[in-house]
């Protein structure tokens, strides 16, 4: 910190003389010709003959990155955010008042530059560099060039450094855009409506997890942050939206690990005259078009480890995993004191009013889960968990749902939907019991959306997929953070001023 510092101090100092000559250190500036992507893209081609007086002027800028002084020469690269260029500067031929200002010019300073192009003899494009200027006084050193940014906590505080001086973390964000605007053709061209749903919520619903609580001045009215828009959406689906989807920014209050971020970002899409089942093909059909388009296959390796996404992929009930992945007891399915003993024994925090549904799951989260590592739908999750979803006409204890893993982590949830409006008033009462006895996570009743209900929701199937751990798949990242642009952490020492 202390070098750090007294190199900035040097940079201000520097900047001090730069202003002393008249030079303006953070000037408007619009006279860009190329960014430096199209210049390779335009150029590409050119020969290695020096430019003549015929040759087309480039006008560029970028972040000055390299240097190489040879006394009445220099090489150096610049960097704009679609790419790196060389640029020579000739003593003779820039004159000696722009030949010194670049002497006085740092690291890290962004730069205008004016001049034509030619290759080198090793055959790289390079601007001969024939006018400068300063767009951009740098006061703080970038990292070390051969050590870079390589802690990881710094590289999530100072993102801007870590997308400067790390081209995979660029790929990284460049790829999820490229996935989400995928996504959203997919659902387009399948005639879903993309709409936007309240992110504040006067009733935290439609998933089983602890809100973050704000407050409206104006009208004296407490609101959480959405843990997620099902409840709005379906009031579309309602209202005669028979295909809708949102791309949304959810918030939940809970602990931060490689899987999970207190915001994140998932696709819900709702889908009338639809079962769980037709989600499931949809499901398979979204990850294999998205595989060919960002990957150009169906299988590759995620983090030593080879994931094959060719379809059909695997389906199994909820109890018969527990029993064929999980080796657990079947005499345990139906027995809610064992269950809840065994899960208690792998850490699970049951209460009192948890019952067998609860217990089983939290023991499939530790025996089963981790071990889904190919594409698998689990189906048929109990009823205690899926207070949303449709009850199985097979067996009333368990529910038309299914979760998808991949690498042992769920990547989605679906289910058919509860359309029936008395048997969802007693779910939601079973909720509440939930949250009164100390259930943080268990839903509020939503009365607005009880009566929404009660006007007719038609058969419907709907599905939430996060997007984070589709990004994390395709691009090989081990923790939810590295696709997180900005993620949550904890309070860090300011940076000295």
């Amino acid at each position: 910190m202390e070098e750090e510092n007294q190199l900035r101090q040097q940079r201000l100092k520097k900047a001090g003389e730069l202003k002393e000559l008249g030079i303006d250190l953070y000037p408007s500036y619009n006279r860009i010709s190329h960014k430096i992507q199209e210049i390779h893209d335009q150029f590409g081609s050119l020969e290695g003959t020096p430019p003549d007086e015929s040759a087309q002027i480039i006008r560029t800028a970028g972040r000055l990155m390299t240097q190489r002084d040879f006394g009445k020469s220099i090489f150096f690269h610049i960097q704009d955010g679609t790419g790196r260029i060389q640029g020579y500067l000739k003593k003779d031929l820039i004159g000696e008042d722009q030949f010194s200002l670049f002497k006085k010019i740092d690291l890290g300073d962004f730069l205008g530059l004016e001049g034509s192009l030619f290759r080198t003899k090793t055959g790289e494009l390079t601007l001969l560099t024939t006018k400068i200027q300063l767009l951009s006084k740098s006061l703080r050193s970038l990292p070390e060039k051969f050590h870079g940014l390589i802690d990881v906590e710094q590289r999530y505080r100072q993102r801007y450094l870590d997308l400067l001086v790390n081209p995979k973390v660029r790929e990284i964000f460049q790829l999820r855009s490229q996935m989400v605007h995928l996504i959203r053709n997919f659902m387009t061209e399948r005639g879903f409506l993309e709409v936007e749903t309240p992110m504040m919520q006067p009733i935290a619903g439609g998933a089983t997890a602890k809100p973050f609580e704000t407050f409206h001045n104006a009208l004296n009215l407490p609101l959480f942050l959405r843990v997620a828009p099902e409840l709005y959406l379906k009031r579309l689906v309602i209202g005669g939206v028979d295909k809708v989807f949102e791309i949304n920014r959810n918030f939940r209050n809970e602990g931060i690990s490689i899987k999970h971020n207190p915001e994140f970002t998932m696709i819900e899409f709702y889908q009338a005259y639809a079962t769980y089942q037709d989600l499931m093909t949809l499901t398979e059909e979204l990850f294999s078009s998205l595989a060919q388009n960002l990957r150009g296959s169906l299988t590759w390796t995620y983090q030593g480890e080879s994931i094959d996404l060719t379809t059909p992929w695997r389906r199994i009930s909820f109890l018969q995993s527990l029993v064929e992945i999980g080796n657990i007891d079947p005499g345990i399915l139906k027995d809610s004191q064992r269950a809840i003993e065994m899960a208690r024994s792998l850490g699970a925090d049951l209460r009192s009013v948890d019952g067998l549904g609860k217990a089983l799951t939290k023991i499939f989260e530790q025996v089963v889960e981790p071990k889904l590592r190919q594409p698998t739908f689990v189906v048929g999750y109990p009823i205690e968990v899926s207070p949303l979803a449709k009850r199985s006409k097979e067996d009333p204890e368990i529910t038309d749902r299914f979760e998808m893993f991949i690498c042992g982590r769920e990547m989605a949830n679906g289910f058919t939907e509860l359309n029936d409006p008395l048997d969802q008033k007693e779910r939601f009462i079973n909720q509440m019991k939930a949250k009164e006895a100390g259930d943080e996570e268990a839903q509020n009743i939503d009365w607005d959306y009880l009566t929404a209900l009660e006007y007719g929701l038609p058969p419907t199937a709907g599905e939430g997929i996060g997007i984070d751990r589709m990004v994390m798949l395709f691009t090989d990242a081990p923790s939810i953070r590295e696709v997180i642009l900005f993620p949550l952490l904890k309070p860090g020492k300011n940076l000295e001023t």
